[in-house]
């Protein structure tokens, strides 16, 4: 291989500092060292081994460092003088990182531990700094040995010690301190220790990453959950796929393993699935896979043991082989650092964290995950318990007889709980208790038809019938007469022949009317009948209806449904007695009519007369859906505080629902009311992250469970918490591409702003070209420019300049083709002005980026609009900006051999000139907009009298500053004030 030269070396060396560390880095930086130190450049080979220190620092290999350490400490020694006072400093500052590799390193003796924390102590004090950081570094070698004295000595001598330039950083000194308090079990002073790193007040290059993964169990110990769910999402956003951060990411498996969240433990697990054979860094090893134990050991707990989990090393393993598998690799690295620390310290804190239990049932944590298929111990959430008195949840209640009296008045109430009840009943009957009386075998038949229809089941009608006869021979003709609708329903659900449904229909209701008059419920049997029969009347006139001549609501049922109503109201129905929540189900339906038609006005009285109807009967289960309705009645009118009254009363009677879908949409509608109120973003939240919650448990994950996550993505983005709008967003997103072209472009709009606010413009721009190419077929070219122009900034911003360019120039075709946004159009001349001289350009790029703004003033020609004139005035002024770029370029630059000369002092001179003019344009087009453009206002006069000084005219920058000063007195307002203040201040240096 041919000797690389020093010129290659030191490029080498500069873009391997620019390159993203791991493996590749490191092996980048072996390769140029080892060539540094065969061309016996000293000072070359000096640089090349701090290069190759910091690539093992931030990597997977962290332990490797201590030989290309030992290296640079041996050059030291040698010629202390020919290290530069940043060389001497850098040597010092990566001995505490060694120190810790040393310990980290279970080949290296304890003796030659101690002997390099001795050498590091006498340094340290020959070279004057304080022992803060040898007594941390201390502190991290007894508690690797389980020297619990010597560490809480440690721990307090480095707290005690002056902070000095070989102190860690605030943020990591936090970070272990915080963890020092955890592992001694004061989560709470643990937690309050960290809070400055957690808050933001406190940063590094990898905090707060740890301190959120630390952070997990603690808070959720202290019953501290919401927090506990945020530094979850934060921080693995923040620790995903960094070498260096793998402990990190292995606490946050632990953590979902904990806390009900074994799914997405389970992904977190694949996605880093590359890391779980032999590292370097074994104790990294170790750490990491004591996390993947726990999670495993979960789900074989949970009956997954057979299971596929991840690859090992690219063979597939069940759960359990891979758990044998890690656990036999970890338990071998713990057992090599017992026996070089003398104690079994560190294979008992493996096996104690590995047999952590669950610390609670689930902890919903918003972002989608596939679930775990059903096993032989499932796990889930069960709906909120029922607190009606008259209608107990199931239970292990030894008086069979009571139970099948509460599940009966259940039934009779309609209460939610009557399903659990009656489910429990069927248990015990199959079991062998003795029922209580011969009618219950009839009601369990009638029960499981129901289930059946519910589900769709074919055998439904059959069981319907069955449970008909039985009811007849048990005496119970009231329960004969619902059946007999079963039957007829079932018969309609499957698809049966038009004519036999009708004469189902016929004698359920038949069996209805023939009830004693004496039966209390045979107006209800009678009620329902009718009702069914006009729905199911309706659907069958729908099915003999061809499709392009169906209209959104059938006027038929609209008017059955009226004169039903208006029968059991008028009191022409005698036999109207309790049947109150049965009208009040016809008046919903009514409603949602009126809803499908946009008539807001019809509907409303509609849905609070049914909410009251079912208050008044005594089931406010049944009053949620048209609260909730009404509700969004409200908001669509804009009366958002009746809207938000009537959606806390929907959730307040929500209580005693126990259909997760209902649970779902009722928060759904609160937390989408919520988010047009200031400052209530937090709680909107909350709703919506039930919502999701509950929407999984009922198998709606991809399709309301992506709607829901869509509206918690918004509300975490409205109360600022971008990092988990962002990682809910994006496990939202490949079920919400699936719901149709709008919704995928407005959800990859969204991720991509989110992403624009935490930094990440590339993957912000992939988002926005992708939302792009999907609008792309549409008629209407404004949501493709618009996205185009989005991707194009997010670009820029990531230094993509070609790429950016071309994106801009897309926007501004599909701008002008769509013809009615000159302020797009633009805004986008002008940010391709400005990208046309990023980095050096000379007189040609200048005069291409003029034209260019020159063609933004021609689109705002003659407009008076307010925002319009906004947009002419923001382009004079950065006209203004970009000629004077173009002078001190030109005067400032650096000129290379060949350069052409620097223009005139007389043109520089003209072009000032013209700068100033142009700011006074700009400011007289900001005062013609008053207080809402002041700020630029205020800051184009003060550029344009600095221009006047710099052209030598002083004075003439002093009358601006006066006049601007008499204008802005003559305002009202604190800002108008304090610009006239500031103003007086530039006046006064001008002088």
């Amino acid at each position: 291989m041919t000797a690389l030269t020093t010129e290659e070396i030191l490029r080498g060396l500069a873009e391997n500092a620019r390159a993203p560390y791991g493996a590749a880095r490191n092996a980048r930086a072996e390769t140029l060292a080892a060539a540094a130190e065969a061309g016996g450049d000293r000072e070359l080979f000096r640089r090349a081994l701090d290069g190759l220190i910091d690539a093992y620092e931030w990597s997977a290999e962290r332990t490797k460092m201590v030989v290309p350490f030992a290296r640079l400490l041996q050059e030291y020694d040698r010629d202390p003088s020919a290290f530069a006072d940043h060389e001497v400093h850098g040597l010092f500052w990566r001995f505490k990182w060694v120190a810790g590799r040393i310990v980290e390193s279970p080949e290296i003796p304890l003796a030659a531990v101690e002997r390099w924390l001795t050498d590091m102590e006498r340094r340290y004090r020959l070279a004057g700094y304080s022992e803060r950081a040898v007594r941390q570094a201390e502190f991290h070698l007894a508690d690797a040995t389980g020297d619990e004295a010597r560490m809480d000595r440690a721990a307090a001598a480095w707290t005690a010690a002056a902070r000095d330039r070989m102190s860690d950083c605030h943020a990591c000194e936090i970070n272990t301190q915080g963890w020092y308090w955890a592992r001694k079990g004061d989560d709470a002073k643990a937690i309050g220790i960290w809070e400055p790193v957690l808050s933001g007040g406190k940063s590094c290059m990898e905090e707060p990453h740890r301190v959120l993964a630390h952070s997990l169990l603690p808070l959720v110990r202290l019953g501290r959950l919401d927090e506990a769910r945020s530094h979850h999402l934060r921080g693995y956003r923040m620790a995903r796929g960094k070498d260096s951060l793998l402990r990190s990411v292995g606490r946050h498996i632990e953590f979902c393993a904990l806390t009900g969240n074994e799914s997405r433990g389970l992904e977190i697990l694949a996605e880093h699935a590359a890391h779980l054979g032999p590292l370097t860094d074994v104790e990294s090893q170790m750490e990491f896979a004591g996390g993947v134990l726990v999670l495993l050991r979960r789900l074989a707990e949970l009956g997954h043991g057979h299971r596929p989990a991840v690859p090992y090393q690219g063979t597939g393993h069940t759960v359990d082989e891979l758990y044998a598998r890690l656990s036999a690799d970890a338990t071998a690295i713990a057992a090599r650092f017992d026996a070089r620390n003398g104690s079994p310290h560190v294979s008992e804190e493996l096996a104690g964290r590995i047999g952590r239990q669950p610390l609670v049932d689930v902890l919903p944590l918003g972002v989608r995950s596939a679930g775990l298929p059903a096993a032989t111990a499932p796990v889930g959430v069960r709906p909120p318990a029922v607190s009606d008195a008259s209608a107990p949840a199931a239970t292990d209640d030894p008086d069979f007889a009571a139970l099948v009296k509460h599940a009966r008045t259940a039934r009779q109430k309609g209460h939610p709980s009557a399903d659990a009840l009656w489910a429990r009943v069927g248990e015990l009957a199959d079991a062998g208790a003795e029922l209580p009386d011969h009618a219950v075998s009839a009601d369990l038949l009638e029960f499981r038809a129901t289930t059946a229809a519910r589900a769709g089941a074919e055998q439904a009608r059959g069981l319907f019938a069955e449970a008909a006869a039985a009811q007849r021979a048990a005496g119970q003709h009231a329960r004969a007469a619902y059946a007999l609708l079963g039957i007829a329903g079932a018969a309609a659900q499957s698809g049966g022949e038009t004519g036999e449904i009708r004469r189902l229909l016929a004698v359920a209701a038949e069996a209805a009317r023939a009830l004693e008059e004496t039966d209390p419920v045979r107006a209800r049997r009678i009620a329902v009948a009718e009702l069914t029969t006009l729905q199911i009347e309706s659907y069958l006139r729908g099915r003999e209806t061809p499709e392009e001549e169906r209209q959104p609501v059938d006027a038929h049922l609209a008017t059955g449904l009226e004169d039903f109503v208006t029968a059991l109201d008028s009191g022409v129905r005698t036999d109207a007695e309790d049947v109150a929540d049965i009208v009040a189900e016809a008046e919903l339906a009514l409603a949602r009519m009126a809803l499908t038609t946009g008539d807001l006005v019809r509907a409303e009285p509609l849905l609070t007369s049914a909410a009251h109807r079912c208050l008044t009967a005594e089931r406010p289960w049944e009053a949620v859906e048209p609260l909730s309705l009404r509700a969004r009645v409200l908001a669509a009118r804009n009366d958002m505080e009746g809207a938000e009254a009537l959606a806390r009363a929907a959730l307040g009677h929500a209580a005693e629902l126990t259909d997760p879908e209902e649970h779902a949409a009722v928060r759904l509608t609160l937390a989408e009311i919520l988010l047009h109120r200031t400052g209530a973003a937090d709680e909107a939240a909350a709703h919506a992250l039930d919502a999701a919650h509950w929407l999984d448990q009922a198998g709606r994950t991809a399709t309301g469970g992506a709607r829901a996550r869509l509206l918690l993505s918004r509300a975490y983005a409205e109360a600022d918490r971008t990092a988990e709008a962002a990682e809910v967003l994006q496990s939202a997103l490949p079920d919400l591409v699936e719901h149709g072209e709008q919704e995928a472009v407005e959800a990859r709009r969204m991720l991509g702003g989110l992403l624009s606010r935490l930094y990440d413009q590339r993957a912000a721009a992939e988002q926005y070209l992708l939302a792009a190419e999907t609008a792309k077929g549409w008629d209407d070219p404004r949501p493709q420019a618009s996205l185009a122009h989005s991707a194009a900034e997010a670009l820029s911003g990531a230094g993509l300049r070609d790429q950016s360019r071309s994106a801009y120039g897309r926007a501004l075709e599909l701008w002008r083709r769509a013809g009615d946004n000159p302020v797009g159009e633009v805004r986008v001349l002008r940010s391709l002005a400005w990208l046309t001289v990023d980095g050096r350009a000379g007189d040609e790029e200048y005069g291409q980026a003029r034209a260019l703004m020159e063609q933004a003033l021609t689109v705002l020609e003659g407009s008076e609009e307010p925002e319009l004139r906004y947009e002419r005035a923001q382009t004079w002024q950065q006209l203004a900006a970009l000629l004077e770029d173009s002078v001190n370029e030109d005067e400032y630059g650096e000129e290379d051999e060949g350069d052409a000369p620097s223009r005139a002092p007389e043109l520089a001179a003209a072009v000032r000139a013209e700068i100033a003019a142009l700011l006074d344009r700009a400011a007289t087009g900001y005062a013609t907009l008053g207080g809402d453009a002041l700020r630029e206002r205020f800051q184009c006069a003060v550029r344009a009298a600095w221009t006047e000084h710099a052209l030598g005219r002083a004075q003439d920058g002093i009358s601006r500053m006066t006049a601007l000063v008499a204008d802005l007195r003559e305002l009202e307002g604190a800002e108008a004030a304090e610009f006239a203040r500031q103003a007086e201040q530039v006046r006064e240096r001008l002088g």
